[in-house]
C-alpha cells in the first residue's frame, strides 16, 4: 500500500466539519491548497510534502502519529523566537557572520532517520536565503549556511520547526552540556549494570554450589525473584544502548550489527524470566548482567577513544600547531594552547587564523572557504572582526585574540564531508555485510536445528533454540575493531602523530607508494646557514627584504626572516606569493622580489649558490642584486627512514627546488627512487593522481600550507608540523616534526593494527562455528550458551588489547 494513503484520513478527516493539514495537522482555512486529495493549510507544508513525496520518504509522516510537522504559520513559536532578533543574542549562536553570509550549528533532538537527513540537507529549496544544510548525524546537529539579507537567524530557527525539526536554543554551551550528558547516561548504563552483576553473581552462588536437586524450592524461588528485579533495570535501562540503534536500523530496513546483538540479548533475558516465573530453572541472569557490563564497558571504551582522538573532544589538548605571538618588536611561536585573549599573533599568507580576532595591522583578505564553502576573498580593514577558520592571503597581518580558542570550527573543518576522500576503506562495509547477514543465518539455523530437535522432544527443541540465538552472538566482532583502533590511536598520539578517525588506520595499512615534498618535510627550517652572494646590500635593503620575507610562511622565507638581523617593520602594500616561485611586494616604496630565478629575472649565469643549498634570489626596483644561499639541512634519521622505506614501499619525491641536489638526495633514496624537480603544486597534484590511476595507494607526506592539493589526492595525507601554522583540512593525520624519523614504525604498526583486527575476526568467526557446532548437536545448554557469549566478548577484548600494546613495544612505541 502506497504510505500516503495510510495517512490520508488523518491529513483529511473532518473535525467538526474542518480540514486538517496533511503534513502538520493543523486547521486549513480552505481545501484550495491540495494534492491528490490531501488537504495542506500553507504552501510551506505543501513543499515540504512534495519534496518528501519525489525521494518516496511519505514514510515520515508515519514516524509517529501524535508529532505531526509543524506549520510554518505558527505564530507561537514566531514569538517565542523573537530574541533571536537581538544582536548580542544571535553573536553567541553564529558559527560565522561576515557581511551577507552567516552560518550556524543547531542541535535537533528529534532527528532519527534517513528522512530527516534528507529533509534536513534540503531546507535550501524551503527558502531560497538558505545557502546549504549539512547533517552530522551522530550528533543530532545540522549546520546551516544562509544570507542575512533573505532570512533572519530567526526565520530560520521557525523554519526548521516548522518542518518538525526544532533546534535545542542555548547559550550556555549547550554542545558540551550535551556531550557531557550522554558520556552520564552511558556511566550510568554501566554502574546499574555492574551493580546488578555483582549482586545477582553473589545470590546466585547458593545455586552453584548446592548439589543438583538440595536448594529447598522457597529459596530458589526467592534468590531468583530478587535476581530478577536486580536484571530488570539492566534490560530496560542499560540495554538501550543497544535496542536503540538497532531499532532504528530496522526502521530503515537495514540490519547494523546492534540488530543480533539485541536480538541475543532478548532471548538470554526473556528464557532466564521463563525459567524464573515458571519454577523450570534458575535462569540466566548472572550471565546475562556480566554480558551487558562487559559490553558497555567496550561501548565506553571505543567512546572514550573516540572523543580523544577523532578531533571530537578538544583538540588543544595533543593539536599539534603554533602561532606567531607578538610581544612588542619581539615574535615567536608559541602552542596554540597557550594562545589567550588579548594576546597580539601575526597571521601570515596561507595560514589558519586560530581564533576569533580583531584586525589590528595590515591588509587581511580572507577565505572563508573552508567555513562556507565558497573561495571568495573578503577584505578587511583595521578593526573588523575576523572568524576562526579563515585563511590569511596576501601579506602578513596583525591580530588582537578577542575570544578562547574554539573547537567548532577547527575539528569541523578536518571533518567535514568536503574533505572525504576514497580511501578504500572496506572494514566498515565488512562489519556492516557480516552483520546483514548474521542475523538471518543465525536465526534459519536456530529453526532448523529447533525442527530437527523437535522429533526427540518438544522440551529439546526449545533448549537447542534458544542455546543456538544465544552462542552465535557477533558481540566479539563489534568489539574487536574498536578496540584495536582505539588503542592504535591512543598510541599514535602519545607519539606524536595525530589521525583524524580509524579509517586513516586502514587506510595507511594499505598503503604501497610514499610520496614525499622535501622543502619542510624532509629539511628542517630549524638551525638555518644562510649566505649571501651578490651586490653588497644596504641596511635599508636588507631591512626592505626582511620585511617581505616577514609576509610568507613558506620554509625559506622563515629561513631568511630569522636570518637577518635589524627590524622588519616597513610598509609593505601589493604583495604577491606565487607557489613555488617567490614572494613580491612594495616595501616602502620600492618594489621587491624574492624566489626563484625566473621571478625575479635574474640572468642565466647569476651566481649559484653550491651544492645542497636553496638559492632565494633578491631584486629591488628591477634590479637583481644577489642570491641567499639557505643550507638543506636533512632531518635527523633520514638516512635511515629512507633505506627503510625503499624495503618495502615505493618512494617517491617531488621537490619545488632545482635539480642541484639530486646527487644528495639519491644519496638517500637510492638509484631507484623516483625524483621530479621545480615541481609546483599543481605537478604535485598531477603526478598523484597519475599513481593512483596506476592502481598504486599513495600516502603524501608534505606541508600543510603549500601542499594541500596534494594531500587532498592522495589516499592518505600527512601534514608534517614544526613550529608553525601548518593546518590544512586536506590532511589526514598530523606528524610533529620530533617524530619524523619514526614514521616507518607507525607505518608498519598500522599494518599490526589491521592484522590483530582480522585475527580478532578470526577468533570471532571460530567461537561462533564451534559454538553452533555444540549447539546444533545439543550439548550445549543456554547456561553455558549464556556464560560464553561474554567469555567470547572478554577474551576477543583482551587479545586486543594485549597485542596492540605488546606491537607497540615491538616497534618502540607508548
Amino acid at each position: 500500500m502506497n504510505p500516503t494513503e495510510s495517512s490520508a484520513t488523518r491529513a483529511t478527516a473532518a473535525v467538526q466539519g474542518t480540514l486538517l493539514c496533511h503534513h502538520c495537522g493543523d486547521v486549513c482555512d480552505s481545501a484550495d491548497i491540495a494534492i491528490g486529495g490531501l488537504a495542506f493549510c500553507c504552501n510551506g507544508c505543501k513543499t515540504v510534502y512534495e519534496l518528501l513525496s519525489a525521494k518516496n520518504l511519505c514514510t515520515y509522516y508515519s514516524v509517529d502519529q501524535a508529532m505531526p510537522g509543524l506549520t510554518p504559520k505558527d505564530h507561537l513559536y514566531t514569538r517565542r523566537y523573537e530574541f533571536l532578533d537581538d544582536e548580542s543574542v544571535a553573536a553567541q549562536l553564529l558559527d560565522f557572520s561576515d557581511g551577507d553570509m552567516a552560518v550556524a550549528t543547531f542541535n535537533v533532538p528529534a532527528m532519527h532517520c534517513s528522512s530527516c537527513i534528507w529533509l534536513l540537507e534540503r531546507m535550501n529549496s524551503l527558502h531560497p536565503g538558505v545557502l546549504k544544510s549539512q547533517v552530522h548525524f551522530p550528533r543530532k546537529e545540522v549546520t546551516i549556511t544562509w544570507r542575512r539579507s533573505a532570512i533572519t537567524l530567526r526565520e530560520v530557527v521557525v523554519l526548521m520547526t516548522s518542518i518538525g525539526y526544532e533546534p535545542l536554543i542555548s547559550l550556555q554551551s549547550a554542545v558540551e552540556k550535551r556531550r557531557h550528558s550522554t558520556n552520564r547516561q552511558l556511566y550510568y548504563r554501566i554502574g546499574i549494570a555492574g551493580f546488578a552483576f555483582g549482586n545477582v553473581m553473589l545470590l546466585s552462588f547458593p545455586e552453584y554450589l548446592a548439589p543438583i536437586g538440595t536448594l529447598p524450592a522457597h529459596f530458589r524461588a526467592f534468590f531468583g525473584i530478587v535476581n530478577l528485579a536486580l536484571s530488570i533495570p539492566v534490560f530496560f535501562y542499560s540495554c538501550w544502548e543497544f535496542f536503540r540503534p538497532a531499532w532504528i536500523g530496522l526502521k530503515q530496513r537495514h540490519l547494523p550489527i546492534d540488530v543480533p546483538i539485541s536480538l541475543g540479548i532478548v532471548m538470554l533475558f526473556g528464557r532466564s524470566v521463563y525459567e524464573i516465573l515458571s519454577q523450570t530453572g534458575p535462569g540466566f541472569l548472572d550471565s546475562f548482567c556480566g554480558l551487558i557490563f562487559f559490553m558497555l564497558i567496550g561501548r565506553i571504551f571505543q567512546k572514550k577513544s573516540y572523543d580523544a582522538l577523532s578531533f571530537e573532544r578538544d583538540f588543544r589538548s595533543y593539536f599539534p600547531l603554533w602561532v606567531t605571538l607578538k610581544d612588542q618588536d619581539r615574535e615567536q611561536s608559541i602552542p596554540l594552547t597557550k594562545l589567550k585573549v588579548g594576546d597580539r599573533i601575526v597571521v601570515r599568507n596561507l595560514e589558519l587564523i586560530p581564533a576569533d580576532a580583531v584586525l589590528l595591522r595590515g591588509e587581511a583578505n580572507v577565505d572563508y572557504s573552508f567555513v562556507t564553502g565558497e573561495s571568495t576573498l573578503v577584505p578587511k580593514r583595521s578593526g573588523d572582526m575576523i572568524y576562526a577558520g579563515g585563511r590569511q592571503s596576501g601579506q602578513a597581518i596583525e591580530l588582537e585574540v578577542l575570544k578562547d580558542i574554539s573547537q567548532s570550527y577547527l575539528t569541523r573543518l578536518w571533518n567535514n564531508d568536503v574533505f572525504t576522500k576514497d580511501a578504500d576503506v572496506r572494514l566498515p562495509l565488512l562489519i556492516n555485510n557480516i552483520s546483514k547477514y548474521f542475523t538471518a543465518v543465525v536465526i534459519a539455523i536456530a529453526f532448523i536445528a529447533g525442527a530437527f530437535w523437535l522429533g526427540v522432544g518438544a522440551g529439546a527443541a526449545t533448549m537447542v533454540f534458544t542455546a543456538v540465538l544465544i552462542v552465535a552472538c557477533p558481540c566479539a566482532l563489534a568489539l574487536s575493531s574498536p578496540f584495536a583502533f582505539g588503542s592504535a590511536q591512543r598510541i599514535f598520539g602519545n607519539n606524536q602523530l595525530y589521525v583524524k578517525n580509524t579509517e586513516t588506520i586502514e587506510a595507511l595499512s594499505r598503503i604501497d607508494t610514499v610520496v614525499f615534498d622535501k622543502t619542510g618535510t624532509l629539511t628542517r627550517a630549524s638551525l638555518p646557514s644562510v649566505e649571501y652572494h651578490g651586490t653588497p646590500l644596504t641596511p635599508d635593503e636588507r631591512m626592505k627584504i626582511k620585511s617581505l620575507a616577514r609576509q610568507s610562511a613558506h620554509a625559506l622565507s622563515r629561513q631568511l626572516f630569522s636570518t637577518l638581523e635589524g627590524p622588519a617593520g616597513l610598509p609593505v602594500t601589493g604583495y604577491d606569493e606565487a607557489a613555488g616561485k617567490g614572494i613580491a611586494a612594495l616595501v616602502d616604496g620600492a618594489m621587491v622580489r624574492i624566489g626563484s630565478r625566473s621571478w625575479t629575472g635574474a640572468p642565466a649565469d647569476a651566481v649559484l649558490p653550491p651544492q645542497e643549498h636553496s638559492a632565494v634570489y633578491v631584486a629591488i626596483d628591477g634590479s637583481v642584486r644577489g642570491v641567499f644561499s639557505v643550507a638543506n639541512n636533512y632531518r635527523k634519521g633520514l638516512d635511515t627512514l629512507a633505506a627503510t622505506l625503499r624495503e618495502r614501499y615505493t618512494c617517491v619525491v617531488l621537490s619545488g627546488d632545482d635539480d642541484r641536489e639530486e646527487a644528495t638526495l639519491r644519496g638517500f633514496f637510492g638509484p631507484e627512487t623516483e625524483l621530479r624537480f621545480s615541481q609546483t603544486p599543481e605537478d604535485k597534484m598531477r603526478r598523484i593522481m597519475e599513481l593512483r590511476a596506476e592502481g598504486r595507494h599513495v600516502l603524501m607526506v608534505g606541508d600543510g600550507l603549500n601542499d594541500a592539493g596534494a594531500l587532498k589526492a592522495a589516499q592518505v595525507g600527512v601534514s608534517v608540523s614544526e613550529d608553525i601554522n601548518t593546518f590544512s583540512p586536506a590532511c589526514d593525520a598530523i606528524l610533529s616534526a620530533d617524530r619524523f624519523h619514526a614514521f616507518p614504525r607507525f607505518l608498519r604498526y598500522a599494518a599490526s593494527s589491521m592484522t590483530i583486527v582480522h585475527t580478532s575476526f578470526a577468533i570471532s568467526f571460530a567461537y561462533n562455528i564451534v559454538g553452533l557446532t555444540f549447539a546444533v548437536m545439543g550439548l550445549l545448554s543456554p547456561l553455558v550458551s549464556a556464560i560464553l557469549m561474554p567469555v567470547s566478548s572478554v577474551s576477543v577484548v583482551a587479545f586486543t588489547t594485549v597485542a596492540t600494546r605488546l606491537m607497540a613495544k615491538r616497534e618502540g612505541l607508548h
